[in-house]
């Protein structure tokens, strides 16, 4: 194996590139495992590929692409289709705003609906009206309470609908 090239020791062509130079000598390695002077002499083979190829560059014989010659220089890339909106929002905010699943509109939106359809059904039955009242700020509690899971939060903003509403 001596008087071959390094290129023929590790059985790739002038023209290969750097991925497959390591896949060979990747390949050979794994190949002469517990062969000392054989993958010293892959390595060997390996390295002065690596210093021709360091050679043929500097002396401009092999093109280096402008990303690695440069890669200071960030060359910005086209924009492929509908670029994704940026998260402006503070993190306060979207933890404040959420969108909620069908499930969650669904069912507060119709026990709502049931005990309006209730309160306008009866007239004005006062006693009726309490009820539905009272239904309404526990449900409102319920919704709040299983959705935030924190008990004091939902009192409050049911007060405060109560209140403001």
């Amino acid at each position: 194996m001596s008087e071959q090239s390094p290129y023929e020791q590790l059985g790739v062509t002038l023209d290969a590139s750097f991925d497959e130079i390591q896949e060979a000598r990747d390949r050979l390695k794994q190949q002469y495992i517990g062969e000392v002077k054989l993958l010293q002499s892959i390595e060997a083979a390996y390295d002065a590929i690596l210093m021709d190829r360091l050679k043929m560059r500097q002396e401009g014989k092999i093109k280096v692409p402008e990303r690695i010659r440069f890669p200071e220089r960030v060359t910005p890339t086209p924009p492929s289709g509908v670029q994704p909106a940026a998260n402006s929002k503070p993190n306060w905010l979207s933890q404040l705003l959420d969108t909620p699943s069908r499930a969650e509109l669904l069912w507060p939106s119709g026990v709502y609906v049931t005990l309006a359809g209730l309160s306008l059904y009866s007239g004005f039955a006062t006693s009726l009206l309490q009820l539905t009242l009272a239904l309404g700020v526990g449900s409102c509690l319920y919704f709040l309470n299983r959705k935030e899971n924190k008990f004091g939060r939902a009192v409050l903003l049911t007060v405060a609908g109560l209140i403001g509403g």
